[in-house]
């Protein structure tokens, strides 16, 4: 195994610790909502009372929670089969006849079948973005990470592999066509879904994030000043890291379809 797998695979852990403790925090949320309205529960009939808004609004940040640690359970699943051995060690190899080409076949054939309802729609899941934009990691090195609006072009079912393109790339870039590249899912990470923005889970204020700079298609780290809701608009109000201009950070809106979560480890 080399270290760049190592690598991916540690953060991958490193990213189900965390979000398996943002499910906890949620759950407490929603305990406290449950026992207020069993006390109380004629307080929702009042004006301007937004608590079952306010459980609504958790229990689906619980439910994208939850997806989201589904999708890196079955990708660390996918890892590390890559790297063991399909047998007992020193299991003896032996010539396959027909009967067992043709088992072989009928589970291949299998396999999408057996798959679990939640491993289905995470596949599912996956197909649909095909000609959506996406967040992409296309490069990564010693020094940082590069992310990038691209489109899916395919979602390779086999080799759980993305085909993207790159339909903007950079100046400094060789050529000026447009560049396509194949990445794994762990590159990959949708963007919310632009018409949907009640089912979105909003960052807090304080909590970095990466977001697309405006007027570019490129996504650095940058910190929440102000939420969409608390400026009662489809904007988060954000501060990009080395972005200073005459001694401050300049503060830039951007939409909250263009808002992600800061994937650990990243590196600008």
């Amino acid at each position: 195994m080399s270290s760049p797998d190592i690598a991916s695979i540690l953060e991958n852990s490193r990213e189900l610790d965390r979000l398996r403790k943002e499910q906890e925090e949620v759950l407490v949320e929603i305990n406290k909502l449950h026992k207020k309205l069993q006390a109380t529960p004629e307080v929702v009939e009042k004006p301007g009372d937004s608590s079952l808004s306010r459980l609504k609004s958790l229990y689906i940040q619980a439910r994208d929670l939850s997806e989201r640690e589904v999708t890196i359970s079955n990708l660390l699943l996918s890892q590390l089969d890559t790297f063991l051995p399909s047998g007992p060690p020193g299991q003896q190899r032996r010539k396959m006849d027909g009967n067992d080409q043709k088992r072989k076949r009928m589970k291949s054939d299998s396999d999408i079948s057996r798959l679990s309802p939640s491993m289905r729609s995470h596949i599912e899941t996956f197909v649909s973005l095909k000609d959506e934009q996406v967040a992409a990691r296309v490069t990564s090195d010693a020094e940082k990470d590069e992310w990038f609006v691209v489109k899916v072009i395919n979602f390779d079912e086999k080799t759980k592999e993305f085909e993207v393109l790159d339909e903007e790339p950079g100046d400094e870039e060789e050529g000026s066509g447009q560049k396509k590249y194949k990445l794994p899912a762990s590159c990959i990470i949708p963007f919310p879904k632009r018409n949907d923005p009640a089912s979105t889970p909003e960052f807090p204020a304080g909590r970095q994030v990466l977001a697309v700079y405006p007027g570019t298609t490129a996504l650095y780290k940058a910190t929440v000043i102000s939420t969409p809701r608390k400026r009662k608009s489809d904007e988060y109000l954000l501060e990009f890291d080395d972005d200073e201009e005459d001694g401050a950070l300049p503060q830039r809106t951007v939409p909250f379809h263009k808002v992600v979560q800061l994937p650990e480890g990243h590196r600008q």
